[in-house]
């Protein structure tokens, strides 16, 4: 089995990598513009080096250009599932153009397309707001393509996976500890208390080292004001421009106090996030960003989910067939989650 995780890349190195798995001379990409001699076919030009092993895509919001050739070719040709959450989007083709004083200006020539023949470039700079700003195409104008099995995809807006696992949504309490630097500060304390971390790959902090935390954080300022917090003051200011402001007072009163309450075992409520937040902080004073990466694999939803279906060839098999992969114009496109 093999993970390939995008991010990013050159356009003639995303169809060598394509090449790895698909057969010699398949389409890979097409790159094309107004004027015709910018419109070219790449296609592989090697025997592949591992045709029949099954084959993962991890993507995110931040796989982008290169990245998402491989993921949408592989994905067109019915080699691969795509793990994760819908792609950047960048399906533009830039060319520098030298100017003087030691400068250059980079203009659109083409657009990328897969197999399918699909571009998935997500926002339209010939349409742009009031304010100037590309906006992104809306789902309800894509269009609908068909894979090399005849599994249905959809152009705009970047690759969306087959496969779609939620992304990570940090709670307010973690969020308001990264920001004041508070998780930072207590991963340089933890190094200098501790000489070293045996095994990056499965470190995990222990209950002690958790309550050990918590107690820095009692001379510290970490408060924050929550979404509920924000949506009840709005509608204290409503209530009290309609004059309802005294019929209501004591109900948003006991709510403000429960929530004040609530507040209170956000460091136990989110006990798990925090670890995982703050072991990554840890980590990266012994092991740098290589260590970061391999802690968290053992976390990591997209990964966990690969190992699932790679242990599961018959839905491997089912979602490259499109059996139980659904897919609408005009709504959020749906498609496996995590929990299938």
């Amino acid at each position: 089995m093999i993970y390939v995780i995008m991010v990013g890349g050159i356009l003639q190195e995303a169809v060598k990598i394509v090449n790895l798995f698909v057969d010699k001379n398949i389409l890979v990409v097409t790159q094309k513009g107004r004027n015709p001699e910018k419109t070219i076919a790449y296609k592989t030009v090697n025997q592949p080096v591992s045709p029949q092993v099954p084959l993962v895509v991890l993507v995110n919001g931040s796989s982008a250009s290169a990245s998402e050739i491989v993921a949408g070719a592989l994905q067109d040709l019915d080699r691969a599932i795509v793990i994760g959450q819908r792609s950047y989007g960048k399906g533009l083709v830039q060319q520098t153009f030298n100017l003087p004083y030691n400068s250059l200006v980079k203009v659109t020539v083409a657009k990328y397309y897969t197999p399918s023949g699909r571009c998935i470039q997500a926002l339209d700079y010939a349409h742009k707001n009031q304010n100037g700003e590309a906006e992104k195409f809306a789902d309800s104008v894509m269009k609908a393509y068909d894979t090399k099995a005849g599994r249905t995809v959809y152009n705009g807006n970047g690759v969306y996976p087959d496969v779609f696992i939620a992304p990570i949504k940090y709670s307010p309490i973690t969020i308001s500890l990264i920001n004041k630097n508070l998780l930072f500060d207590y991963a340089n304390s933890y190094r200098k208390a501790n000489k070293e971390i045996t095994n990056v790959k499965t470190f995990q902090l222990s209950d002690a080292d958790y309550a050990q935390f918590v107690n820095s954080l009692a001379d510290k300022d970490y408060s924050y004001t929550s979404r509920t917090e924000r949506l009840l003051s709005d509608l204290r200011t409503e209530a009290e421009n309609e004059n309802k402001l005294v019929a209501v007072k004591g109900d948003l009163e006991e709510l403000k106090s429960k929530m004040l309450s609530a507040k209170k075992t956000d460091l136990i409520t989110h006990k798990a996030e925090i670890k995982r937040v703050l072991e990554t902080q840890i980590i990266s004073r012994y092991y740098f960003e290589k260590g970061k990466i391999e802690q968290a694999f053992q976390y990591d939803k997209e990964i966990l989910q690969a190992k699932t279906l790679f242990n599961n060839q018959q839905q491997m098999l089912a979602i490259l067939k499109g059996d139980g992969v659904y897919k609408t114009i005009g709504s959020p496109i749906k498609s496996f989650t995590s929990e299938n």
